[in-house]
């Protein structure tokens, strides 16, 4: 591990829990992984994301993120794995996308270009990974957004200023776990070809 190269960057992401769908299409809001939580904290740390937001509005669900954040960051774990503790340090839990969008303004010191995904394809602008590349690294402050459950739900989705094209593979099959379509994405975005 070489935190020499470590580039931090405007980018900031949300794996948002409410609003979500379901497989019928109805709101719902979804409950934290415990995988999600690592996974994700660790594709972040690797590509240098300034942030990484849980958005959930549920008490208990907030409360098990804290549990987990607490072992890894102060309780045994943070000794037993420092490099886990260093990725959750991203980690923040926010109760709703309008919370999420005021603290990002803040410490960026600007509104950010709101980009979602999604594994469907919608109306939404649709903004090129290599356009949304070029934006990161001019430092424009930039919130990427993902959906658990089913995907994000159409108040997301206004709020939004584009998306992503979704992640497609060779099969047709389209069912990524959100670590896994966080994990390709930023390497799109952040990962370095030279």
């Amino acid at each position: 591990m070489n935190d020499n190269r470590q580039r931090p960057t405007g980018l900031d992401i949300g794996l948002i829990h409410y609003p979500v769908l379901n497989k019928t299409d109805e709101i719902i809001g979804s409950a934290v992984t415990n995988l999600d939580l690592h996974d994700i904290a660790r594709a972040a740390k690797t590509y240098g994301v300034a942030n990484y937001y849980i958005v959930t509005p549920y008490q208990d669900q907030q409360q098990l993120v804290e549990e987990i954040l607490e072992h890894w960051r102060q309780g045994y774990g943070s000794t037993y794995n420092p490099a886990r503790k260093s990725a959750l340090g991203l980690i923040s839990t926010l109760p709703s996308i309008e919370r999420l969008l005021e603290v990002v303004t803040e410490k960026q010191h600007n509104r950010p270009l709101i980009v979602m995904t999604s594994a469907r394809r919608t109306t939404q602008e649709v903004l090129s990974y290599n356009d949304c590349r070029k934006m990161i690294q001019s430092g424009r402050p930039i919130l990427l957004l993902f959906g658990t459950a089913h995907g994000l739900a159409e108040p997301v989705i206004e709020m939004a200023d584009a998306m992503l094209p979704p992640i497609e593979g060779t099969t047709g099959y389209n069912h990524l776990s959100v670590r896994s379509a966080v994990s390709i994405i930023l390497d799109r975005l952040l990962g370095d070809y030279e």
